[in-house]
């Protein structure tokens, strides 16, 4: 891959995913793997004005050794200079950019368990600086091919050859070529899901209909008054960026434990460096009561009682089988990429923002008007060719959304 190429990606990430203000700091988050991209996204940074750049590494071989070797006790314990860090994002409000390239497969092996405890207990103690730092600054989520990543997608091929297929297929995703302008690109795509949305809004729905021939049968109730987004985000000083690069989704929060039936997953899901595969959710009074799945039926069910939120759905996603990604036809073992390939719900948080006047509700007033709260937000694929949802709207009439897998409004 050239590496021009690869720096307008750098560039892309930067300027129009996180779209970095000058004076401002920016925390990148990279595998050690990524080092050479994580440097080039520095470089990009401190050129569109950045005051200070910290990089912060991951390794998923240390992280398994860690859950090998050391207690859940220890593992649960957050050091006091890692909330001291925190509390420096909470305060100086950097733009954020998050480099996903993880091996699908890193993390089997590990006690599920131990996982599963560890990471709850830690996530309760982050969970106030990621809410004080909630809608106040930017980050984006990109993705590089790693050399486990790429052989999981391509498996026939060689390593350098699965790597290069891999680059390829993520920059046709986020609309980087040699020649073209992705801004622009970006802009124009903006624009499009901009326009689902607000059709969307305008028909005040009640509730939805999903339904398969996979045996996907569920309907879920909306927050009255709750908007669909898509595509960028605008913080309330105006500042527009794009939180997933790629997008494809149309989305929203429906009302907090208010739906019924099953979803079957069309998709396996990767979820802390294991797969879950061929599984299926069912609700009842707004809450999973069972699932099924022939590959990570446990870190499944571990996954639905982390708190009380878990169990409720967080996120629903309409994505068109006309999608970029899913065209590709390949699988990606990756929710940043998947996700924008089907039509998917999320267990866990909701997203505040798709509350009008949200900045000024407590944490309790947005819980009252239907968002869900919890530690995990984890996306599932639900949709496929044969999928229809059908709109129920509060003045009682019936609207075909999904026909197909494609958008019929």
């Amino acid at each position: 891959m050239k590496k021009s190429v690869i720096r307008k990606y750098a560039q892309l990430a930067v300027r129009c995913g996180a779209a970095l203000k000058k004076g401002q700091g920016c925390v990148i988050y990279a595998e050690v793997e990524q080092h050479e991209f994580a440097e080039l996204v520095a470089e990009e940074a401190y050129r569109a004005g950045a005051k200070w750049v910290m990089l912060q590494w991951s390794d998923q071989v240390f992280a398994k050794l860690k859950y090998r070797h050391e207690t859940v006790t220890q593992l649960s314990q957050v050091a006091e200079w890692e909330k001291a860090r925190q509390q420096h994002l909470v305060d100086t409000l950097p733009a954020l950019i998050h480099i996903s390239s993880e091996d699908p497969d890193g993390l089997k092996g590990v006690n599920v368990e131990k996982l599963q405890k560890s990471s709850a207990a830690r996530g309760k103690v982050f969970k106030p600086y990621r809410e004080a730092m909630d809608n106040k600054n930017q980050w984006t989520i990109i993705a590089v091919p790693s050399k486990k990543w790429a052989k999981k997608v391509f498996p026939g091929e060689r390593s350098s050859a699965a790597v290069e297929k891999l680059w390829e297929a993520i920059l046709k995703t986020v609309r980087v070529t040699e020649d073209n302008d992705p801004v622009a690109e970006w802009e124009a795509h903006n624009a499009r899901l901009k326009g689902h949305c607000e059709k969307l809004n305008a028909l005040d729905l009640d509730y939805v209909h999903y339904q398969a021939p996979n045996g996907t049968d569920f309907k879920c109730w909306l927050i009255p008054g709750a908007q669909w987004h898509g595509g960028g985000d605008t913080l309330p000083d105006g500042t527009f960026f794009n939180p997933n690069m790629p997008t494809e989704e149309a989305f929203t929060s429906p009302m907090r434990g208010r739906c019924e039936g099953t979803l079957v997953s069309t998709m396996p899901l990767s979820y802390q460096g294991n797969l879950i595969d061929k599984f299926s959710v069912t609700f009842e009074n707004g809450k999973a009561v069972s699932c099924k799945a022939e590959q990570g039926q446990a870190l499944l069910e571990r996954m639905i009682a982390l708190d009380e939120g878990a169990a409720m759905l967080g996120e629903l996603a309409l994505v068109p089988v006309e999608s970029p990604i899913y065209q590709e036809g390949i699988l990606f073992y990756n929710t940043l990429f998947d996700e924008n390939a089907a039509c998917h719900v999320a267990l866990g948080r909701g997203f505040n923002e798709v509350v009008p006047g949200f900045e000024n509700m407590s944490a309790e007033e947005l819980k009252a008007r239907g968002i869900n709260d919890s530690i995990i937000h984890v996306d599932f694929m639900i949709g496929c060719p044969e999928l229809s949802v059908t709109g129920y709207t509060r003045d009682g009439r019936e609207v075909k959304i999904f026909e197909n897998g494609s958008w019929a409004i």
